[in-house]
Order: C-alpha cells, then sequence, then structure tokens
C-alpha cells in the first residue's frame, strides 16, 4: 500500500514513511543535522512497480529545487530499495537521467561516467545507498560501504539533478522530495 502525505519544511519534523519504509525527521553526517526535506516512491512502467523509497536531507529544507541544486550546502539522498534492480537497469536508469539533466552547457567527462557506470552495483530488496554531497562533492556509499566519491561538481549536480531537475524520474517523485503535495 502506498501511503504518503506531503511533508514541507515545517511538517517534516515528524519524519515520514511511505510503503513500510521509514525515514526519520533528523539525519547525522559530516558532522552536521540533516533535516528530512521530503520523502518520494520511484516507481516503473506503466504498473506503477514500487523500486525504491528516497528521502532527500538538507541543511536548510526548501520546496525549491533550483535553490538545492545550486546550493553548496550539505545534502543527503538515502535511498532504500524495495525491489530488486539488477546492474544493467540501475545502469540504464543512470544513464537515461544523465542524458536527460545534462544538456548542453553542461558536459560529463566520458572516462568519468564510463568509472561511475562501472561502480554501479545491482540491488536487492532492502539495501540502502547514500547519496552525501558536501559542497561540489558527493560520496556514493551502499549499505555503508563507500563506492566512491565525484569531486567534478558539474558531475555531481547532475547526480542530484537526476532526482529533483528539470527531468526526474516523474514528476510525484520529484513533488515528494522537495515536500510538494503531488
Amino acid at each position: 500500500m502506498l501511503a504518503v502525505a506531503p511533508i514541507g519544511p515545517a511538517s517534516a519534523a515528524a519524519g515520514a514513511s511511505i510503503d513500510g519504509v521509514e525515514m526519520p525527521p533528523v539525519k547525522h553526517a559530516a558532522g552536521l543535522a540533516l533535516r528530512l526535506n521530503g520523502i518520494g516512491m520511484r516507481t516503473y512502467s506503466v504498473f506503477r512497480v514500487h523500486i525504491y523509497v528516497a528521502g532527500l536531507y538538507l541543511e536548510q529544507p526548501t520546496n525549491d529545487a533550483d535553490a538545492i541544486l545550486s546550493s553548496d550546502g550539505a545534502k543527503l539522498l538515502d535511498i532504500h530499495f524495495v525491489h530488486d534492480v539488477n546492474v544493467e537497469q540501475a545502469r540504464e536508469a543512470w544513464v537515461e537521467g544523465f542524458e536527460q539533466n545534462c544538456r548542453p552547457p553542461c558536459h560529463l567527462n566520458g572516462p568519468d561516467l564510463l568509472q561511475f557506470l562501472a561502480a554501479v552495483p545491482p540491488f536487492r530488496r532492502g539495501d540502502e545507498s547514500t547519496l552525501l554531497f558536501i559542497g561540489r562533492t558527493v560520496q556514493i556509499s551502499v549499505n555503508g560501504r563507500t563506492l566512491g566519491t565525484i569531486s567534478d561538481g558539474m558531475f555531481t549536480r547532475t547526480i542530484l539533478a537526476t532526482f529533483i531537475g528539470p527531468y526526474p524520474p516523474s514528476e510525484p517523485f520529484k513533488h515528494g522530495l522537495l515536500g510538494l503535495p503531488n
């Protein structure tokens, strides 16, 4: 059952849950207390298969995607998989997100992109992936194990844009992460 109430910066104090995945109101990372900005369910296909629940945590919660994308403030995207995703599906989703959200003058370095995609693992139900954005850097972890760090500002921004940029997986998902009603 999909149950989610829109949460904005003022109502995120209690945390939130979707499909049995709980997101606490505050997460601590990089010595900072980050507050839950919003929560969304990533679905796939016309059958709306539930893939993962994501929570976006910010130093200063806001409903403004452009402000979040341009901010050097700390951000944490906490992703909980509720469905298995094989490595090909995961990589294909990233490529599609990058192609849609990195349009000229945006440019991703080819070798960096290939290295990133090669590090993308398959995901199993119950896996947790985190993307910790600090300044122009993102640290990527799966189940508490760091997979790598990217220090290219444009690449880092594009990674976050695949979730809340102009072409997210879906508008309801983006609205959820921004704490907006769907």
